[in-house]
């Protein structure tokens, strides 16, 4: 069990963003504070979200115009881990998916084929959504296709209220199929491994402070990586049990550099 005190011994810090350091279009101060002051204490500091609506490129676009001083080697998306796991285990196979253009950009920069005739369907937050489109993954399920979805988070925090995300959207697909999907992203287990592959940094020194206890803190606790919650997104300290309770619990993002020498 981690404590506040371990905080300072952390190599890798893992961010979630949409409620953790920014809202909407509303970066929180603290956020940029904390980003700056740690990678200045010798910390690493990246980024990684299960909105899968944007590629990795616009959200470097989108860091930088808030004042983080980031490169595409600095975020990974849900998007990143399931294009992974698709080349890792069905190489060359089509794929039917539920996403944005920029989902799709992203899988076809991958290398993986984008087809309505495939055995695979992966869904995901899409903003685009139209009825056409689940109709025709539906129907590709009910005949026997392979169901993923490149992450479960069901809301997506918005500074009016929230969005239906990719969870909500499986639901539904699942409703018509009786078909469970894979999940990617947080919390699942290859996350935790491609984040641990991709920046050299064992899950004993690797921190993820985001703003769900079902995604983001169930991601430290089910792979041994320090969870922190953050009270600025989703989550409330009502919300916190026995089973889901983070590592530690701050009111904001910026609360850590007081435990960092």
């Amino acid at each position: 069990m981690f404590t506040k005190e371990n905080l300072n011994d952390m190599e890798l810090f893992v961010l979630d963003m949409d409620g953790t350091i920014y809202l909407g279009n509303n970066v929180f101060p603290e956020a940029l504070r904390f980003y700056k002051e740690a990678k200045a204490k010798g910390k690493r500091v990246i980024f990684f979200t299960n909105n899968a609506s944007m590629n990795p490129d616009i959200y470097v676009k989108r860091l930088t115009g808030m004042g983080f001083d980031v490169c595409r080697e600095d975020v990974v998306t849900s998007g990143d881990v399931t294009a992974a796991y698709l080349n890792l285990h069905h190489k060359g196979e089509p794929v039917y998916l539920i996403g944005t253009p920029a989902l799709h950009e992203l899988f076809t920069e991958a290398g993986i084929p984008i087809s309505e005739e495939a055995k695979i369907v992966v869904s995901s937050f899409d903003t685009t959504l139209v009825y056409s489109k689940l109709n025709i993954g539906v129907n590709l399920i009910r005949k026997g296709a392979i169901f993923y979805s490149t992450h479960p988070d069901f809301v997506c925090p918005a500074p009016d209220g929230v969005l239906p995300d990719s969870g909500a959207i499986c639901a539904l697909i699942t409703a018509c199929t009786g078909v469970l999907p894979k999940y990617f992203g947080k919390p699942e287990k290859e996350t935790a491994d491609m984040i641990s592959h991709l920046f050299g940094v064992p899950y004993e020194k690797t921190c993820v402070v985001g703003d769900r206890l079902y995604t983001d803190i169930a991601l430290g606790k089910r792979n041994g990586l320090l969870s922190v919650l953050v009270l600025t997104g989703e989550s409330t300290l009502a919300d916190v049990n026995d089973d889901n309770a983070p590592d530690v619990i701050l009111n904001n993002i910026g609360e850590i550099l007081d435990y960092l020498d």
